[in-house]
This record gives structure tokens, sequence and C-alpha cells, in this order.
């Protein structure tokens, strides 16, 4: 297995749709295992493929939870389906929220409180789940990695603007920028 460097804010490829997978083989069952490693390596509950560089339709995620799902699992080409998103505004304490390719940033986003996830493993097998509370953020957020989205692509006006200056700030907002985790300072200090 292979850590993977992480692409940050601007990268393309973080910006569009990712293509749907075609071939369950053992290229991409390397490619799931070398994001699990890169993950536990960023200290991540979660990573989407866009985010080391490669546009398919796969996430990783790493979450003791208490809906009945694994604690570490993979959806390949992932349907989600949400209940409703409350219109009140995110609470600052409770629903921060950071992204390994928006390094170091975290702010607040409410998402849907319950999330209903099918798709496949790295071999093909069928998976369904629901998740609910911090679960199903991180399915949630995940999941717009594929639909090329960031969660700061989400914020609500006063959050973007800080959003941006911190990217401005830090030189992001263009191709070919990474880091590395094990290698480079963890940017949220685990």
């Amino acid at each position: 297995m292979t850590v993977l460097p992480i692409t940050i804010w601007g990268e393309p490829v973080l910006h569009r749709r990712a293509a749907e997978v075609e071939e369950f083989d053992d290229e991409l069952r390397t490619l799931i295992a070398d994001m699990f490693e890169t993950n536990d390596a960023a200290n991540g509950v979660g990573l989407a493929a866009p985010q080391v560089g490669v546009g398919k339709r796969i996430f990783v995620y790493k979450y003791a939870n208490e809906d009945g799902a694994p604690p570490a699992g993979v959806l390949v080409n992932p349907v989600l389906t949400l209940s409703k998103v409350s219109g009140a505004l995110p609470d600052p304490d409770e629903e921060e929220e950071g992204c390994l390719s928006f390094p170091g940033g975290q702010f607040p986003l409410k998402r849907a409180e319950w999330a209903r996830v099918q798709g496949f493993d790295g071999n093909g097998q069928p998976v369904d789940f629901e998740a609910t509370g911090w679960f199903a953020r991180v399915i949630q957020h995940e999941y717009d990695h594929l639909d090329g989205k960031l969660y700061v692509d989400r914020l609500l006006d006063r959050y973007s603007r800080k959003a941006k200056k911190l990217a401005k700030k830090s030189g992001w907002g263009v191709p070919g920028l990474t880091w590395m985790p094990g290698v480079d300072p963890d940017p949220f200090g685990h």
C-alpha cells in the first residue's frame, strides 16, 4: 500500500464530476487500499478518489458509528438519499467541518441529519446502509467530492469569504498543489 499526495483546492479534478467506475479489478482494489492508507496517514475520517487526483466515483471512510454500518468502508458508484437540511444557521461549535483538500480550514456548515448510501464495495458487491448525525455528515462530505464540490462551496457568505481569504493567503486555487500525509506537517494538528 502507498500513501498518495492529497490534492488541494484549485486542482481541476476536485471541481468536476467524477466518472463512474466500470471495472471492478485489481487496479481498483489497489487504489482503494492506497486510499485507506492515505486516509489513515492523514488522520482523516474519509477520502474521495478526486482528492488523490483520480476522477472516479469512489470514497473510503473510517468513522465509528452507532448506525450498524461497518466502522470503515468503501463506496464505489454511490447513490445518496438525504433527509431535508434544516434552514437554521449552522452552529459554529457543533457543525464545523474541515477537509483534507482545504488543509487547516474549518468552517460551520449545515448538513442533513440522515443519509442512506447505496453503492458497491471494491469487489462489486452491493453496499447499503443508513447514517445519522456526524456519520451522515462524513458520508455527505465525501459524496460531494464525487460531484466536484468541496464543503467550502456550500458555506454561508460570511464563512465563504473567510474561506476565500484563507485560500488566497495560502496560494491555493491553482493546479498542481498537493500535500503529503506523514511527510508534510498535519494541517489539522493531529
